[in-house]
C-alpha cells in the first residue's frame, strides 16, 4: 500500500471533471496519483454515495478535493471512506449538518446564480439547473477569455435542483478531518463572504486567490499548490 496519497478529484455543477485538468498536470508532474470522479449530479446522498465508494476502491490514502457543490458532496462522502486523511475545499460549500448548498449561498450577498441566470427543464419528473448561456462568464468564470467560456456553457452539465437543496443529514466530516479551502475572492456563484465564514467555522488552513468560481482553471498552479500542502501533511 502506498503512503503517498492520492489525489481524488471532485468537480461540481454546470462543468465537468475536464475542469480539473491543468490541475491534474501539475500534481502529476510533482508525482501525485490522480482520479477525477464523474459526479452524478443527481442529489446529494446518492453523489456523495458515489465519490464515496469510488474513493474506497483506491487502495492507500486519499486526499479528497471538492469544487463548488462537490464540497457539500466531500463533506458527506467522507464519513463513508476511511482511507480519507484530508478534505480540500476548491471554492466550495463546507455545509454543516442541516445546511444544503443553496441555503449557504443565499444567506450572504453577492451570488448571481439565481431564478435570473439559470433555466429549469424537468427530466423524469425532476427539475434541473443549468445557466443560461448569456450569464455563464459572469456568473462562473469572468476570468477566463469569453471564446472560453462560450464552449463551458454549452458543454455544462446540467444539475437537479434537489441536489442544491438537500439538507446534510449527518455530522460533516470537516469536525474530524483536517481541511484546507482555496477561497475564490472575485466568486459569483458562491460569494467569497460564505466561503471565508464556512472555512473560519471549519478550521480550515485558508488561501485567498483573485479568481472567478472557475479557479481550477483560470489558476491551477494556486489550486495544485493547495493540494499538494494538504497531502504532504498527511504524511
Amino acid at each position: 500500500m502506498s503512503t503517498t496519497p492520492t489525489i481524488v478529484l471532485v468537480y461540481g455543477a454546470f462543468g465537468d471533471s475536464s475542469a480539473w485538468s491543468g490541475v491534474i498536470a501539475r500534481l502529476q508532474e510533482r508525482g501525485y496519483d490522480t482520479v477525477a470522479v464523474a459526479n452524478p449530479l443527481r442529489g446529494l446522498e446518492s453523489d456523495a454515495q458515489y465519490v464515496a465508494t469510488t474513493t474506497q476502491a483506491i487502495d492507500g490514502p486519499v486526499v479528497l478535493v471538492g469544487h463548488s457543490y462537490a464540497g457539500t458532496l466531500i463533506t458527506r462522502a467522507a464519513r463513508d471512506a476511511s482511507n480519507v486523511e484530508a478534505l480540500v475545499y476548491i471554492a466550495a460549500f463546507q455545509p454543516d449538518e442541516g445546511e444544503s448548498s443553496f441555503g449557504l449561498a443565499a444567506r450572504f450577498p453577492g451570488a448571481k446564480l439565481g431564478p435570473d441566470t439559470t433555466t429549469v427543464v424537468e427530466h423524469d419528473g425532476e427539475p434541473e439547473l443549468s445557466i443560461k448561456p448569456e450569464h455563464y462568464r459572469d456568473v462562473i468564470a469572468g476570468d477566463l477569455p469569453e471564446a472560453t467560456t462560450n464552449i463551458l456553457a454549452v458543454t455544462q452539465r446540467p444539475v437537479r435542483q434537489a441536489a442544491l437543496t438537500t439538507e446534510l443529514s449527518s455530522e460533516p466530516a470537516w469536525r474530524t478531518l483536517p481541511s484546507w479551502a482555496l477561497i475564490a475572492k472575485r466568486d459569483n456563484a458562491i460569494p467569497a463572504q460564505a466561503q471565508e465564514f464556512m472555512a473560519e467555522r471549519a478550521g480550515s488552513h485558508v488561501v485567498r486567490v483573485a479568481a472567478s468560481h472557475a479557479v481550477a482553471i483560470s489558476q491551477p498552479d494556486a489550486v495544485a499548490e493547495l493540494i499538494v500542502q494538504a497531502a504532504k501533511a498527511t504524511r
